[in-house]
């Protein structure tokens, strides 16, 4: 029994017509590659001057340097970077003034000048110089009341020296003794005088600080 059909020739590729993929851009191509209306990439032609020739590369004027190339972020030469401390007129930045110390109240001038002068009885001259190095330009009259009494202890300090050294002829004791008393007596009517906010000299001083 014989089969009816037309006999088959060699196989041939389905034509996919529009199912095919158009062309891609060529590889490795650039900005000079164009695709055409056919779906084609063509090379597209040097741009041209008014004349029809090539427009040549942008060049100097004569007598001066091209142009440095700069990449992002950096500074073209002889400008300045961002923020180098130029103010808003192009200046030198403004640097904040120093401020001056704080005014000291009615109390603590009471009290820290009641301390200048009770704490060189136990502590000598090292007491009122540091207080009056800290409150000499914060309050007048925590600067003069310091300066009296460190001038104060630093006269007794000589005299406990000159006591010191003469104990061995036994006058020294007293000199070591007035000296204390002294300084007990005077650095109380010192301290009240603080305390009323009144000024104070102590007698038998040599005044070094002016």
């Amino acid at each position: 029994m014989s089969v009816l059909g037309e006999p088959h020739g060699p196989a041939r590729p389905a034509d996919f017509g529009g199912m095919m993929s158009q062309p891609t851009h060529p590889s490795g191509a650039d900005g000079e590659w164009q695709q055409g209306p056919d779906g084609q990439w063509r090379k597209a032609p040097p741009e041209q001057d008014a004349a029809g020739g090539p427009v040549p590369p942008a060049q100097a004027p004569p007598g001066q340097a091209p142009p440095a190339q700069t990449s992002p972020g950096q500074v073209p030469p002889g400008q300045a970077p961002p923020g180098s401390g130029s103010g808003a007129a192009g200046g030198p930045a403004a640097r904040p003034a120093a401020q001056p110390g704080v005014p000291v109240g009615a109390g603590e001038e009471q009290g820290w000048g009641v301390a200048m002068h009770l704490g060189g009885v136990f502590l000598s001259w090292l007491v009122p110089l540091v207080l009056w190095l800290v409150f000499r330009e914060r309050s007048r009259m925590l600067d003069d009341h310091g300066k009296e009494a460190l001038n104060f202890q630093i006269t007794l300090f000589i005299a406990y020296i000159v006591g010191a050294a003469t104990t061995i002829i036994l006058i020294g004791f007293l000199i070591l003794f007035l000296a204390w008393v002294l300084s007990v007596v005077f650095s109380i009517l010192a301290a009240v005088a603080a305390y009323n906010r009144r000024p104070y000299r102590y007698p038998l001083t040599i005044r070094f600080i002016k």
